[in-house]
């Protein structure tokens, strides 16, 4: 792969700075003084024991803000402080617990279908001064385009009555998933009108995930020998982390920050390479890349964001995937901490989960599968060298 002098100097720079803040990030979150609020806010979190909700809670506690949780109450967790904790259910409709009480703002993590926004807006219209939803980057519609802001149009359903989708019709058709988020807006417009914030996020990463469709990255790095990378590295990727998004979340609670915002990172345009490499400068060990072509993984069906996870090709109709615009939520003070903190954190938190958890990466090519890749790929290669011109 060739890289321009100004390429290998931004790696180098990736890579030795990663090298030099490793061995102190992966606890940096747990000992840096969190400043106070200056004014306490009471702050309504639906759900809060999910992927981004614990980092939310754990911020606003430190920041001096009231709490309380909305959920089923099936994922009960210890907090570093008083936390109030209603139980209902928003798939049967179940909100009462909701009724007849005032937050400042509530901040809506879970939500995937339109009628869960219409119930609890049917109860809090008028109990909340600012409604924070978290959407996804996909409800754009075009995906070919590099450079598209909050503006740009969205995905449209198509179904009968939108407000009858369920949780598990999204689960059994995840292409709604989309035209359903981009309709779950529309729904919080209808019942919080200008007091709506809307939050973008792309891939959210770091410790607490779950699905391992970062974490893959970090783990297969760290395992070492040769590594099936996808493209030739210029793809551009757009991350966030957990952490980054969940404290951000809470700020624009506290600034009353109202509109349409894309939440991902970096703030600048990051090619699979330098995600690569610069997870490589936190692990260490003999790692090396094989750089393999997108029209020989399509011919292996070597799969974009499955067995490659968080990559999609940087040209044709998946163009502007990783290259949506971020400027407007940077200058609400979105920020960024670096790669080599996330990928610590990451590591460090899959590490210390269970035997059974930690057998079972759950995104990316099983290692059976990326050796028959990477064979046949060598194989390929070496035909055509022996049938080049010149050759013995």
């Amino acid at each position: 792969m060739n890289h321009s002098r100004r390429d290998v100097l931004k790696l180098g720079a990736l890579a030795a700075g990663a090298a030099a803040l490793a061995p102190t990030l992966a606890g940096a979150a747990d000992t840096v003084s969190i400043a106070r609020a200056d004014k306490p806010l009471n702050i309504l979190i639906l759900g809060g024991t999910g992927f981004t909700g614990p980092h939310q809670v754990r911020y606003a506690l430190a920041r001096g803000h009231k709490i309380t949780l909305f959920n089923r109450g099936r994922r009960p967790q210890d907090w570093p402080a008083e936390v109030e904790e209603l139980t209902g259910d928003r798939e049967t409709g179940d909100v009462v617990a909701l009724k007849g009480r005032r937050w400042d703002v509530c901040i809506d993590n879970p939500t995937s279908v339109p009628h869960w926004v219409r119930d609890v807006g049917e109860v809090l219209k008028g109990q909340v001064d600012h409604y924070i939803f978290i959407s996804t980057l996909s409800v754009y519609g075009d995906s070919a385009t590099p450079g598209q802001d909050e503006d740009a149009a969205l995905e449209v359903y198509a179904g009968e009555d939108v407000l009858a989708e369920t949780r598990a019709s999204l689960v059994a058709n995840m292409a709604l998933y989309g035209p359903l988020k981009a309709a779950c807006e529309a729904e919080a417009q209808k019942w919080f009108g200008d007091i709506t914030t809307i939050i973008r996020p792309g891939l959210i990463v770091g410790p607490g995930d779950e699905t391992d469709r970062f974490s893959y990255w970090p783990l297969r790095v760290r395992r070492g020998g040769e590594i099936l990378a996808p493209g030739d590295g210029r793809d551009p990727v757009q991350v966030i982390d957990a952490r980054d998004l969940a404290e951000w979340t809470i700020r624009m609670a506290e600034q009353r920050v109202f509109g349409r915002f894309n939440a991902m990172g970096p703030n600048y345009e990051m090619g699979m390479d330098q995600l690569l490499y610069g997870i490589h400068a936190v692990t260490g060990g003999s790692a090396r890349f094989s750089w393999v072509p997108v029209d020989f993984l399509e011919a292996q069906k070597v799969s974009a964001w499955g067995d490659m996870p968080a990559w999609v090709p940087g040209v044709g109709d998946s163009a502007g995937f990783a290259r949506h615009r971020n400027q407007r939520a940077i200058e609400q003070g979105l920020s960024f901490r670096p790669l080599a903190d996330t990928v610590a954190a990451t590591l460090a938190w899959f590490d210390a989960q269970t035997e059974e958890r930690r057998a079972t990466v759950r995104a990316g090519i099983k290692p059976e599968r990326e050796a028959e890749v990477l064979a046949a790929w060598k194989a390929r290669a070496s035909v055509l060298q022996s049938s080049a011109p010149g050759s013995a």
